[in-house]
């Protein structure tokens, strides 16, 4: 269980792409958030090049001095270069100054634009996984969608900011360094060519087995992080059942599975550092021995050879980086993929569109509700079907409950209603309209719902009373909270509407959430209301002070409630009965009490019976 919590996290090992000319058009489409940096950006990359050709030059201008100060060879040098070791070394001094500015203007222009564009890149994919429909959300998990704005964007900026330029420079170091190498001395370039094919073929197994370890590692130190995560949210049951020490032990025993991993890819590694280390050093090795016989029977100058070595050690690092830069590379096309198939799913409704003038001259709802032969089955389990041909019509200001056992789809009704979904065949409509023809933002700012599970946000009992209509007044806002009474339990906090809720209001009472949520529906204002279980976490006393309050809110509102305790729908104008995805009895809780065999006097009789007992 532990190793597909794993695998579905996908922050701990990013998906590498192949470098096709798919993957690398795809992702040249996310360069278009460069275009308008695009002078920027120019001006950044002129100042890598420049930075790039001084860095080859300084082996030259090192090799000059050594003929400076060797006599004889001086003359060997260009005309135009100074022959005197102070003028050199000046030089030098001079290129360096030039190359350090240029790279600071580099990097400090490259960060700030590519700083600018995965900002940009990260409103906007951010943006669309707002927007996305709830179908898109039931068949992922949080992990995945957080991962493509947390790993799979940082994975992207990295790459903008440092992967791109590097792999720009390492490519103008590599290609200068062999073609001035080669114009130093020929035999020498094929003594050290030769033995590169070797170290990439040994490297790229080496490679292999390194990344096969890393996969194996991060899985098992994933399992560690799963005992952690599932140890402390059931914290409760781990007291409750005294099972501290079996925890610990699950822990230890994972995280010893870990260091054998650990400590097999650390030798791994180790051993592919020695080879590299071996490899190169032995190379140079072998070039120097070369080299100072040349040097020794007078075919190269000291200089020349000087220059050999420094431009032979700029080759071998640029080589070296490349495998680096390479995977870098891989992961940002896999971010790339993933980030842009999530920018290319469509929407549930244009955000923009969705305060345009066509929807804001609307006349409000007034709360007609039909269901013509509705059928429904989730997307997630197309095999499954949950509702089954319900019909129904519900007129302006009735109440209507919504009874039966669990999983008989009354949860889907609310879901079809809000437009989380569409009926897969059947129609559903408002005002005698087809919903499809209102907009679909407008559409759900007329209803408003109090759901079972109170969530708040993690900021104060204020701004969460006002998310049900942001730019509400203060007034407003205190007016929803004494309607529902939450006034009198938030009034004598230390910091009063000002008091966080924590994460998920965890600094609340179920009961006190429960009438935040009621207060931030009496703030909407709905023509539709969606009670579900609306009353189900508060004490006697707060559940009777909070009816009073829906009772006055289910004024002159089509109100739909879904209760398990048949208790609290006896008041409902009608009670629709559903089973198995079907309405099977309609009425008032009088006439459905006196049907004969009815599933609604069964489940009344059932539940008066356990109350009484």
């Amino acid at each position: 269980m532990a190793r597909e919590h794993s695998r579905g996290r996908p922050d701990l090992d990013l998906p590498k792409a192949r470098l096709s000319r798919e993957n690398l058009r795809e992702a040249a489409r996310l360069f278009t958030y460069l275009r308008p940096h695009l002078g920027q950006l120019i001006a950044a990359c002129g100042a890598l090049i420049l930075s790039s050709l001084l860095s080859l030059g300084f082996p030259f201008l090192a090799g000059s001095l050594m003929d400076a100060a060797t006599p004889g060879a001086a003359t060997r040098g260009p005309a135009w270069l100074p022959h005197g070791i102070n003028q050199v070394a000046l030089l030098m001094l001079g290129v360096l100054a030039i190359q350090s500015l240029s790279t600071y203007f580099q990097s400090t222009s490259l960060t700030r634009i590519g700083q600018s564009a995965v900002a940009s890149l990260r409103r906007d994919t951010y943006a669309r996984l707002i927007c996305l429909p709830m179908s898109f959300f039931s068949q992922r998990r949080v992990g995945e969608l957080s991962s493509r704005l947390a790993a799979d964007l940082t994975q992207i900026e990295a790459t903008l900011i440092m992967a791109v330029p590097q792999f720009l420079r390492q490519s103008l170091m590599l290609a200068g360094g062999i073609i001035l190498i080669a114009t130093t001395s020929g035999r020498l370039t094929l003594i050290m060519l030769s033995a590169v094919p070797p170290i990439i073929i040994l490297a790229v197994v080496f490679g292999r087995k390194t990344r096969q370890n890393s996969r194996e590692t991060q899985d098992k130190l994933a399992e560690t992080g799963v005992i952690v995560e599932e140890t402390l949210q059931g914290i409760f049951n781990v007291k409750a059942y005294v099972n501290e020490a079996f925890e610990i032990s699950r822990y230890a025993r994972s995280m010893d599975a870990y260091l054998v991993a650990a400590l097999r890819g650390a030798r791994l590694r180790g051993a592919f550092f020695a080879f590299i280390i071996f490899a190169l050093f032995g190379c140079i090795v072998l070039v120097l021995w070369s080299g100072a016989s040349l040097l020794q029977s007078g075919q190269i100058s000291l200089g020349e050879m000087t220059r050999f070595v420094l431009y032979t050690a700029f080759v071998a690092g640029a080589m070296g980086q490349f495998a680096d830069l390479y995977s870098q590379v891989q992961k940002a096309l896999g971010a790339t993929h993933r980030v842009r198939e999530l920018l290319q799913t469509p929407p549930e409704f244009d955000l923009a569109a969705s305060t345009s003038t066509p929807a804001a001259v609307l006349p409000a709802l007034q709360g007609a509700v039909a269901f013509r032969d509705v059928q429904f089955r989730y997307p997630a389990r197309p095999e499954m079907a949950v509702l089954k041909g319900i019909s129904f019509a519900v007129q302006p200001g009735e109440k209507i409950a919504l009874v039966g056992p669990s999983g008989a789809g009354k949860s889907t009704i609310i879901a079809l209603l809000l437009r989380f979904y569409d009926p897969q065949p059947g129609e559903i409509l408002m005002d005698g309209r087809p919903v499809g023809d209102y907009p679909l933002a407008w559409l759900r700012n007329q209803m408003s719902i109090v759901p079972q599970e109170t969530m708040l946000f993690g900021g104060t009992i204020y701004e969460n009373i006002a998310y049900g209509r942001p730019g509400a007044t203060r007034e407003e806002v205190l007016a929803a909270a004494r309607q529902a009474h939450a006034h009198e339990f938030i009034e004598p906090f230390p910091e009063g509407y000002e008091t966080l809720v924590g994460e998920r209001g965890v600094k609340l009472s179920g009961g006190q959430r429960q009438r935040v949520a009621i207060a931030r529906a009496i703030l909407k204002d709905p023509a539709i209301l969606i009670l579900d279980e609306a009353t189900s976490s508060l004490d006697s006393e707060s559940e009777r002070l909070v009816q009073l309050a829906l009772d006055r809110l289910m004024e002159g509102r089509t109100t739909f409630i879904i209760a398990h305790r048949l208790a609290t729908v006896r008041r409902a104008d009608r009670i629709l009965v559903i089973q198995d995805g079907r309405l099977v009895e309609a009425g008032t809780h009088a006439e459905l009490s006196q049907q004969e065999n009815g599933l609604y006097r069964h489940l009344a009789g059932l539940q008066f019976q356990r109350e009484n007992d």
